[in-house]
């Protein structure tokens, strides 16, 4: 019997090839927004996906001011952090979050979506957040998508 004509060829640091892919957050719903954007950093979009190599893209989100929450999210919900010390555990809300640094509840949102180990730390990097439509890094050259013809 003859052995198989294809193999299956898994990807590696040198073998991947990162795309710089934009994406404007201008009224789109976070937890969306947040799972096509943590499927493109994975690379599950690529067909060459190895589950153990960093083989997404580079994601640039633009407008993270203006990203919505559905529901009453923008008030009812809840970020919880402790600063260290006895007593410190502290509260804050979307909205609270909004005003201050909007790009922190998409990285926060794409955060956990991706593995808790440090595979999901180093794609995290791969990910730039900007609150306004301006990025630096148009020498780059990213493609932009829309959320919509995401699949």
């Amino acid at each position: 019997m003859d052995s198989l004509s294809y193999k299956t060829i898994s990807e590696n640091a040198s073998t991947v090839k990162k795309e710089w892919i934009l994406i404007d957050a201008n009224n789109a719903v976070l937890g969306r927004l947040a799972s096509h954007v943590a499927k493109i950093l994975r690379g599950k979009h690529k067909p060459g996906f190895t589950p153990h190599v960093d083989c997404g893209d580079n994601v640039i989100i633009i407008n993270a001011e203006k990203v919505k929450l559905t529901g009453k999210k923008l008030t009812n919900k809840v970020y919880v952090r402790h600063t260290g010390y006895p007593g410190g555990q502290r509260f804050a809300t979307p909205a609270e979050y909004m005003e201050r640094k909007p790009e922190f509840i998409i990285q926060k949102a794409v955060k956990g979506m991706l593995p808790k180990n440090s595979l999901g730390a180093s794609i995290l990097k791969n990910l730039k957040v900007y609150a306004g439509p301006e990025h630096p890094h148009a020498a780059q050259t990213p493609r932009e998508i829309k959320l919509n013809e995401i699949k």
